[in-house]
């Protein structure tokens, strides 16, 4: 398998998505696309569980694209589930048989992150991203909305509503009237009026619609004669007229409608009416570009050591504050002896590497918050902040990491005890222990091993000579992990003094 091919995975609310991409250069060309009518978004009832039938379906999509990606290696695939994985509250057990039939990871992403990834996506199929453009993607059951100039972003949203969401509760049956349709509209406006006016504020050149929604609402208004180009405000009021006249979705036989977008496009409709109405839009264009793309590009940034994550955690640095000489220092310490453990972190792109590089950089971002707890304070912050290029399990993880980094370990007890994150943990503890003093004279004086029952922790001989408070810190160290069941040997290399513990 040629490593310039990558692949991503799109589980979308509506529909599954898989395109294969060639990288030449900072090019990426299609090779492959595969797309399922999974339709997980009518799977949801309303607690929020999803159905068998609708996990049924998704499943054998995911077997069929398994196996269109066997031979591919992880770092070449990414797969990303939107706005229903994100809600659904059995999403957990889904995604376990999920990874099992794609063969993958799947990273739930935030809305935001989803807006980015669209707008990432949408900018590299514009002849000319220059221009400040807004750019909208209706999808199944969330709505992201972007303004951004090149390939960056100014604005971005995700809004609860989508076009299966909206089709099965507004248009039950696929019946339709006037009723209807105007409530449907005025509830999409009123999500709509949260983020109006700051995007009007911050203003666009022109406007760009993404996705399956707008590309079938664009070819039934172009094909019928509804519109000379582009999705218009006149177009959409002709089409208004005649799928009022019709009364129900399944008597309408427009030229380009197709049989799998029927269930959903009086929900996309009402949509599309209500961001033109909100927006004060004319003419929209569309782009094929879109989220999967968008997952191709940010991966091909990952590859050629462009990673959106580590811009992130720079953002966060700055942001929060943070004492950067402290921070590399804690990162060297904890990377140098997680490279002891586990010797193929010492490729700078394995991933354990990198989650402990971001978690010892901003393990103190809570200290903006209070000093008190801060650990505490870093951790919601890492699980909750918009950090665009991390999924939620990223975050999740990284917040763990942060909580677990001082103090009692009860508080990470969920952590199984085959989970690569406790060697994370104890490598950023032992670091912010080795630098509490906020200098760089222990960098290299200690090493670590696996023990039959737990860690040896070996101190170069004089390298706690004179420090006391760090003699103190290791030696309630050793009694924080027997309290989670994990014995620490530390030791003092040639004099043999032990200080705790035994394995």
């Amino acid at each position: 398998m040629p490593h310039e091919l990558i692949a991503a995975v799109d589980l979308g609310s509506n529909s599954f998505r898989l395109i294969v991409g060639r990288v030449e250069g900072s090019q990426i060309y299609a090779q492959d696309n595969l797309k399922e009518s999974v339709r997980l978004a009518a799977g949801l009832s309303a607690d929020r569980q999803l159905d068998v039938a609708s996990q049924a379906r998704g499943l054998a999509a995911l077997r069929k694209f398994g196996e269109r990606l066997r031979g591919f290696q992880p770092e070449q695939v990414r797969a990303v589930a939107t706005n229903t994985l994100r809600v659904a509250k059995n999403a957990g057990s889904f995604l376990e048989q999920a990874e099992v039939a794609l063969g993958f990871p799947i990273e739930v992403i935030s809305g935001r992150e989803e807006a980015r990834l669209i707008y990432l996506g949408v900018a590299h199929s514009l002849p000319d991203p220059g221009h400040k453009q807004l750019v909208f993607d209706i999808g199944g059951g969330s709505t992201e909305f972007i303004i951004g100039r090149g390939f960056e972003p100014i604005v971005l949203e995700s809004l609860y509503m989508g076009c299966v969401s909206y089709s099965l509760r507004y248009f039950p049956n696929g019946r339709v009237d006037k009723h209807s349709l105007r409530e449907a509209e005025l509830a999409a406006l009123k999500e709509i009026e949260t983020i109006a006016r700051t995007y009007r504020e911050v203003g666009w050149d022109l406007t760009v619609a993404s996705s399956g929604s707008a590309k079938a609402l664009l070819e039934i208004l172009e094909l019928n004669g509804f519109s000379g180009g582009g999705i218009t405000r006149e177009g959409l009021a002709l089409l208004r007229a005649e799928i009022l006249k019709a009364g129900n979705v399944a008597r309408l036989s427009f030229d380009g409608l197709r049989a799998d977008r029927i269930p959903v496009l009086l929900g996309g409709f009402a949509i599309m009416n209500a961001v033109v109405e909100g927006f004060g839009i004319e003419r929209i264009d569309f782009s094929d570009g879109a989220l999967r793309l968008g997952v191709l590009y940010d991966l091909s940034g990952r590859h050629a050591h462009h990673d959106q994550r580590d811009a992130t955690a720079e953002v966060f640095m700055r942001r929060y504050q943070v004492d950067v000489p402290q921070a590399l220092r804690v990162t060297q310490s904890a990377q140098r002896l997680l490279e002891q453990m586990l010797p193929a972190t010492i490729d700078p792109d394995n991933i354990d590497r990198r989650f402990l590089g971001w978690a010892c950089r901003l393990h103190e971002i809570g200290l903006s918050v209070a000093h008190a707890s801060y650990h505490k304070h870093s951790a919601y912050i890492l699980a909750n902040a918009d950090m665009p290029g991390y999924s939620r399990m990223d975050q999740a993880r990284l917040a763990t990491l942060a909580l677990a980094h001082r103090g009692k370990l009860d508080r990470v007890r969920g952590l199984e005890p085959s989970e690569r994150d406790w060697l994370l943990i104890l490598c950023l503890r032992l670091a912010v222990i080795l630098h509490r003093t906020r200098d760089d004279d222990l960098i290299m004086g200690l090493s670590i091993e696996r023990g039959k029952k737990g860690f040896i922790v070996s101190a170069a001989d004089g390298a706690l000579r004179d420090r006391p408070l760090t003699s103190a810190l290791l030696d309630d160290e050793g009694q924080q992990w027997a309290a989670v069941g994990v014995l620490i040997k530390f030791r003092v290399e040639r004099q043999k003094q032990q200080m705790a513990g035994d394995t």
